[in-house]
């Protein structure tokens, strides 16, 4: 089967989400990692736990709440100065060394950005990490106005792009998010940056690679 369109998840795929941990620790030193994990861990949580209530809201809100979660968690005094530049610096996540590169290797192919952030976020990031010319959509979920793994949200790329499910290459570093793409129908890549176990959820992706560049080597064979 050939991939005819790709999809690539954005915050731990494309972007270092923990590429704030210098400012956090530069706020609230000693405490960067620490802040930015809590703060990654509660976003999901929040976007899980927003599905299942119907309650939702956009990413940015959900990052915001996240953020002010793990300032209480750990202590920390959360200024409306120190909130906004940390908040600030979603907008300016570094991308993984190896997706320049990898972007520009699968230009040949159609690609898109399918998210849980809202559409400003995505734009900004995107265009601030200068990558905004490899990609024909920034899908948001703020379409569907519900949040990964629901499978509303993977409908948005085959709906775009035209093609079946299974004609979609979908590229994420996030064990959930490629089971629920997988359950969905995509030819899924994992890549296992952290060399973490797979989800116990009896789905396994089509294929688990370490870095982008072992999706552009297995693309365009």
């Amino acid at each position: 089967m050939t991939i005819k369109a790709l999809a690539f998840d954005a915050y731990g795929t494309i972007f270092d989400v923990h590429s704030v941990i210098k400012l956090c620790d530069t706020l609230y030193p000693g405490k960067g990692a620490a802040l930015s994990q809590q703060w990654r861990t509660k976003q999901l949580e929040y976007t899980w736990l927003r599905s299942l209530m119907n309650a939702y809201v956009d990413f940015w809100q959900v990052t915001e709440s996240g953020l002010v979660f793990a300032c209480k968690a750990l202590g920390l005094a959360l200024s409306d100065e120190n909130k906004q530049q940390l908040m600030n610096a979603y907008l300016h996540l570094t991308p993984y060394a190896d997706v320049p590169p990898a972007l520009q290797r699968l230009g040949h192919l159609p690609l898109a950005i399918l998210s849980n952030g809202a559409p400003q976020m995505l734009n900004d990031v995107v265009a601030n990490a200068n990558l905004s010319a490899h990609f024909v959509h920034l899908l948001s979920v703020d379409t569907v106005k519900i949040f990964k793994p629901h499978r509303s949200v993977y409908e948005l790329a085959p709906n775009t792009f035209g093609v079946a499910p299974h004609e979609i290459g979908f590229v994420s570093s996030n064990s959930w998010d490629v089971i629920g793409a997988t359950h969905f129908g995509f030819r899924t890549f994992w890549i296992n940056r952290g060399k973490q176990p797979l989800d116990e959820l009896g789905v396994q992706p089509y294929r688990i690679v370490s870095s982008l560049a072992e999706v552009a080597d297995e693309v365009t064979k």
